[in-house]
């Protein structure tokens, strides 16, 4: 799949002007702050570099860029955002949006893709997905003929580069920490510009924000580095933990990546970290460490400063600089939790997101506003603007989100594909049912992934009441380590699970048992990274069928569908 940027406008030639280059990013910050009164919590004119000021310079000379592998989350977020800063595209690939949009769609990988196209005789660069392999023929012919080939990470670095840029990055909850960042701060009418890997039905470009403002809210991938060339001003790291195991050999190699990602903090920057993770708090010094071991630090926390940047931390134990206490869940399934800063309680926050995870996100979102607004100067309304807008986020796609409903079963789809993801959705779904019977189906992805993680995965169940496991989903690998899904299968620790490597016959197997015991109360969760999100909506769809084939054998003369179905594909 590959896309191609055709465009008047030169994505090499992006300029920043300010009226005073800022000595320092937080003192910077720290002045709009006065000028704007955060009086109620409504979209307030936010602009943290009020006096910053982007031009795009026109080239005469037309610029066609390629994109290798825009099906994506990543790279199709990049190409939403040249088709909203006025590009012409062609591509070929999935990303519909991207269609609706204005591109043209072509399909499969060639070396024409890349020959002469009208007036162009061929593309000016090449850029590449770092899921695509360098064999790749268009790669491979580019090369050839010498056009310059970037990877993923080194174009954001070009795309980033001009902007205040704020690098949300961490094992877990990157997707749904940026995408609630980007949008509180653009409710509170900052005119950013953001990109996240998942789409965010609140986001008028699926994944994308396209703002005229200076600031940039990025989720940035620690996957083969790619975060590596990104120079924040604002980094935010929710947690490490070993992952991509076919990157990283071991939890050491992971947390070197990460601590190299702080290195590249800008001066004056700031860092926003989980104190709750154990793995990301270890990437602090030992003498920072030893000044936040206990509760009566919390003072002493607000003002360390390490290696040219400051530091804030967050989470749920009280020597955190930002903490949440008293979390418990809310009517609408969400949760609810007081918020301390410094030890004093500031505020009442309600999400309308469950589980602890999202608590943690949400305490991210607030440190990172509070450190860009200057948090020694946060008002009562600035706090409660960001705790209005907090509430009215309800997610993002594939994050425990509702496919729709029917007798007594609720359908959820979550992209949970590591152990500790999976722990935590089927906590969040306790919390939200805990009367409900809990069904999974988790299709594992990658071999290597459930080779390194076997027994992790084995009691990472153990909130479900039943289980079934699936083939793994390969990806890009072949099955060195000779693993099934059945090995997980008869590893389950806790619930009953079954073993049924064919998606089709998930849907049917869990069709049949459904429909049989319509009254039972039963929230179904699809889990994992791969094509386990079509099961969800042909369950959904299977079942509908079967009621309205049931109605009409209970009341023949009846055209109205079973009063128990409920819309498909809803959000909260």
């Amino acid at each position: 799949m590959e896309l191609c940027v055709i465009s008047n406008a030169s994505p090499f030639r992006i300029t920043v002007q300010f009226d005073r280059r800022p000595q320092s990013f937080s003192s910077e910050l720290s002045r709009f702050d006065r000028n704007v009164a955060f009086a109620s919590p409504t979209r307030n004119k936010f602009s943290i570099f009020a006096r910053c000021s982007l031009n795009w310079e026109l080239e005469k000379k037309k610029e066609w860029i390629h994109f290798v592998g825009i099906g994506g989350a990543g790279l199709s977020a990049l190409a939403m955002l040249a088709l909203k800063n006025r590009f012409d595209i062609v591509w070929s690939g999935y990303m519909d949006r991207l269609k609706d949009e204005g591109a043209q769609v072509h399909l499969g990988h060639s070396v024409s893709n890349i020959e002469k196209r009208g007036e162009f005789d061929r593309p000016d660069a090449i850029v590449v997905s770092s899921a695509i392999p360098s064999d790749n023929v268009e790669v491979l012919h580019a090369k050839a003929v010498g056009l310059p080939v970037y990877k993923r990470d080194r174009w954001l670095e070009k795309v980033t580069e001009p902007y205040n840029l704020i690098a949300v990055s961490g094992t877990h909850g990157k997707t749904t920490t940026a995408s609630m960042l980007a949008y509180v701060l653009n409710s509170m009418g900052d005119d950013l510009t953001a990109v996240v890997g998942g789409n965010v039905p609140q986001f008028p470009g699926g994944n994308v924000l396209s703002g005229s403002g200076c600031n940039f809210v990025l989720e940035a991938d620690e996957y083969d580095d790619c975060f590596l060339r990104l120079s924040p001003h604002v980094a935010v790291v929710t947690n490490v933990e070993w992952e991509h195991v076919d990157i990283f050999q071991d939890e050491v190699a992971v947390k070197n990546s990460f601590r190299k990602f702080l290195k590249r903090i800008r001066s004056g920057g700031q860092l926003i970290l989980c104190g709750d993770s154990g793995d990301a708090y270890d990437l602090l010094s030992h003498e920072r460490k030893e000044t936040t071991s206990n509760c009566a630090a919390s003072e002493q926390n607000s003002q360390i400063v390490l290696d040219g940047y400051s530091i804030s931390t967050f989470g749920t134990s009280c020597f955190n600089k930002w903490q949440a206490s008293e979390i418990r869940p809310n009517s609408r399934g969400g949760s609810d939790y007081v918020l301390y800063h410094m030890g004093r309680a500031v505020a009442d926050i309600s999400l309308q997101l469950p589980g602890v995870h999202n608590v943690l996100n949400s305490l991210a979102v607030i440190a990172t506003v509070g450190a860009l607004i200057d948090d020694q100067k946060l008002s009562h309304g600035s706090i409660n603007s960001i705790a209005f807008h907090l509430n009215n986020f309800f997610g993002v796609s594939r994050r425990f989100e509702l496919i729709g409903a029917i007798y007594g079963c609720h359908i959820y789809d979550d992209y949970a594909h590591h152990p500790t993801e999976v722990c935590a959705v089927l906590k969040a779904a306790r919390q939200k049912f805990p009367l409900k019977a809990l069904w999974v189906a988790f299709q594992p992805h990658t071999f290597s992934r459930l080779a390194a993680f076997m027994k992790d995965f084995a009691s990472a169940f153990r909130d479900a009441n039943r289980v079934i496991i699936t083939e793994v989903y390969a990806a890009r690998e072949a099955n060195a380590w000779n693993i099934s899904g059945r090995d997980l299968a008869i590893s389950i620790i806790g619930p009953s699970s079954d073993y049924i490597p064919n998606l089709e016959h998930v849907v049917d197997k869990l069709a049949q048992e459904i429909s049989a015991i319509p009254e039972k109360e039963i929230v179904v969760l699809t889990l994992g990274a791969g094509d386990i999100t079509t099961v969800g909506p042909k369950l959904l769809r299977e079942l509908q069928q079967l009621s309205r084939k049931t109605s009409e054998c209970k009341f023949p003369n009846s055209n109205r569908a079973s009063p128990q179905l409920l819309h498909s594909r809803c959000h909260q």
